[in-house]
């Protein structure tokens, strides 16, 4: 099928003006008469089903957790992107799309990061004027510093919080649309599936996570926003509970998955300390402006405490390679120089899995006080923990899985080539390209659900008759039976192994073989592998209890099912892209420094893999890649 990816006509910086203007719209009576469905409680979910309710559709939300408030972006901590140039420092919409643009190795869509960078600077002013609270300078205006990627200061802040204020004016904004009943909230209830009549998407099937009731919910346009698939690895900085069930199970009803191997590796998190971790915590990308990254330069020096090594031998690993960025080089680099440095017997602390991050200078030079009122929370998190103090010794961190860049496809209006399946943040694929940038998460999240979806949801609202399907046709009593049919099969299995021991085993193998490095032959040898694992899966299982009450191991077990599957369409698109770029490091293809050599003669588009039914062979579908504005580089940071 080819992919139409309706990017407006005309000069780059005009596009989203101009397809403004020329899309259709619905007047505020008849906008009464259309159902929404938003899967997902995040930035982009809340901002979205808020926005669109306010605009007068009516809106159903769906999130998994007991409050929208508990949906995973309260956890970003640096802070959000926005072109404002409060410092004046040089920085513009189109310097923020250049370094986007750059940021992701030159594997994004131009015109998506164009609009990204544009309605970010709106973002701002709609926050503070929900009362989010941004950090001030001592003049009262809003306070900036910098991220990975960036030589200016564009990242707006709330201390190490920015995700949880953001969300919380995103809440508010819901709040308001409930209370006038515009927006019905369904907590504790998770998707299940997409239902999809007459080649659209009509509907999804849910499961009440208390009671455990299978129930069909049918709308005439549905909004996936559900977050990535970072826990496919086991181990990584995402909730528990994100999951790549719905995006997956879109998937398998048609909706192209594009980029699964574009997953980003984030520098600084506090390393691994044993196997009984189910999650990694995250130390935010914002401290690299005040802590100096570096390890010893001698091996022998390892085991010495940190105040025992002598400046001049100590390694500014960051520094030396990269001096135009420093300590703020992007994260799929600074996440390769760590692995670089462990792997030469450098690394600190437990099994060398560590650097260090020093803010020793930053203490001397500023006061402990100032770091404190900068970063006071992520010191706190850091020392409950691991039992040390950030002030009086460095961090120790290493790389981990962060966050998604790959997703469902989707064209200019956020709908995926599945029509009527709309895909909103990180669940899409469009805007980072092969690596995001730092802070630029939670940008895409409000500007998707804020300002581009209210837009781009009219011109497929107008092409149906609202209302026209509901949930008596014939395709929810198919997906509904489906979903019982799923549920008892995962309970009658009752094998010996727990659903847990299975993620482990599928995610250290796919973080061995697909993480911060990936060559032919171990995903050859993980893609042998992922099949005999997931038939081990369905045949040895154990899911106690029954689907007719709160289950949370049958909820688990559904979730690793999907991965199971996920993980081997992972594997086949890094072993098909034969080149690196951003996070997807093949170490086939790399300079002779060790930086990441790309192709662009043969790789530069977007892989949409088609599900067939066979796991094993997926049908990629392309989408090429063009620069007007960026001309294709070597990427440097030196």
């Amino acid at each position: 099928m080819p992919l139409d990816s309706k990017i407006p006509s005309g000069p780059m910086a005009e596009k989203w003006s101009k397809h403004k203007q020329d899309s259709k719209l619905i007047n505020p009576k008849n906008k009464r008469k259309y159902t929404v469905l938003v899967v997902g409680s995040g930035l982009a979910g809340s901002s979205a089903a808020a926005t669109l309710a306010e605009l007068g559709y009516q809106v159903k939300c769906f999130c998994f957790q007991d409050s929208p408030r508990r949906a995973h972006s309260i956890a970003a901590q640096g802070g959000i992107n926005a072109a404002k140039n409060y410092q004046n420092d040089g920085d513009s919409v189109h310097r923020l799309f250049y370094d986007t643009v750059k940021g992701g190795d030159f594997r994004a869509r131009e015109a998506n990061v164009h609009r990204l960078a544009e309605e970010s600077i709106n973002i701002i002013d709609q926050c503070a004027a929900q009362g989010v609270p941004f950090a001030r300078e001592y003049g009262g205006g809003l306070a900036n510093r910098s991220f990975g990627g960036a030589q200016v200061s564009r990242t707006f802040y709330a201390r190490g919080q920015t995700g949880q204020q953001l969300l919380l004016g995103a809440y508010s904004a819901l709040n308001k649309e409930i209370a006038r009943g515009s927006v019905k909230m369904y907590p504790r209830t998770e998707m299940l599936d997409v239902v999809v009549v007459d080649g659209h998407a009509k509907g999804i099937i849910t499961r009440d996570l208390v009671t455990g009731k299978i129930e069909s919910h049918a709308g005439d346009t549905v909004l996936l926003c559900s977050g990535g698939y970072g826990n496919v690895f086991y181990l990584s900085t995402n909730a528990m509970g994100c999951n790549v069930t719905a995006t997956w199970r879109a998937h398998r009803k048609g909706a192209y998955f594009a980029n699964p191997c574009y997953t980003q590796i984030h520098p600084t998190c506090i390393p691994v300390s044993g196997d009984y971790q189910s999650k990694l915590t995250l130390m935010s990308e914002s401290l690299r402006n005040d802590g100096r990254v570096w390890a010893p330069k001698n091996a022998a020096d390892c085991g010495k405490a940190p105040h025992e090594i002598p400046e001049e031998a100590r390694d500014y690993y960051l520094e030396r390679k990269y001096p135009s960025f420093g300590n703020l080089a992007p994260r799929d680099i600074s996440s390769r120089a760590a692995k670089e440095v462990c792997d030469e017997g450098r690394g600190v602390g437990p099994g060398g899995r560590g650097v260090y991050l020093d803010f020793a200078e930053s203490i001397q030079q500023f006061s402990q006080k100032t770091i404190a009122e900068r970063y006071g929370n992520l010191f706190d998190m850091y020392e409950r923990i691991t039992g040390e103090s950030a002030y009086k010794q460095p961090m120790r961190i290493y790389p981990a899985v962060h966050y998604t860049m790959g997703g469902l496809w989707v064209d200019y209006n956020l709908m995926s080539n599945l029509p009527g399946l709309h895909v909103l943040g990180e669940a899409n694929f469009s805007d980072h390209g092969a690596n995001r940038l730092g802070a630029s998460a939670l940008m895409q999240g409000l500007a998707d659900g804020y300002f581009v979806i209210p837009t781009t949801i009219a011109p497929y609202l107008v092409t149906q008759s609202p209302g026209s399907v509901t949930t008596s046709h014939p395709e929810f009593k198919k997906a509904l039976e489906e979903a019982h049919a799923r549920t008892s099969r995962l309970l009658n299995i009752k094998g010996k192994r727990s659903v847990d021991s299975f993620h482990r085993e599928l995610g250290l193998l796919v973080w061995d073989k697909c993480g911060m490095a990936r060559d032919r032959a171990g995903l050859t040898e993980a893609l042998q592998r992922i099949p005999e694992l997931r038939e081990e899966f369905w045949n040895n299982v154990t899911v106690p209890g029954s689907g007719e009450a709160a289950n949370p191991e049958l909820e688990k077990a559904g979730r690793v099912a999907d991965f199971m599957e996920f993980a081997e369409l992972l594997c086949l698109d890094a072993l098909n892209r034969e080149e690196s770029c951003g996070g997807h490091f093949r170490t086939e293809h790399q300079y002779p420094d060790g930086e990441a050599k790309r192709d662009d003669e043969n790789y530069s588009y977007a892989a949409a893999w088609e599900y067939t039914g066979d796991l094993a062979n997926p049908i990629l579908n392309k989408e090429q890649l063009t620069f007007e504005e960026v001309h294709l580089a070597v990427r440097s940071y030196k």
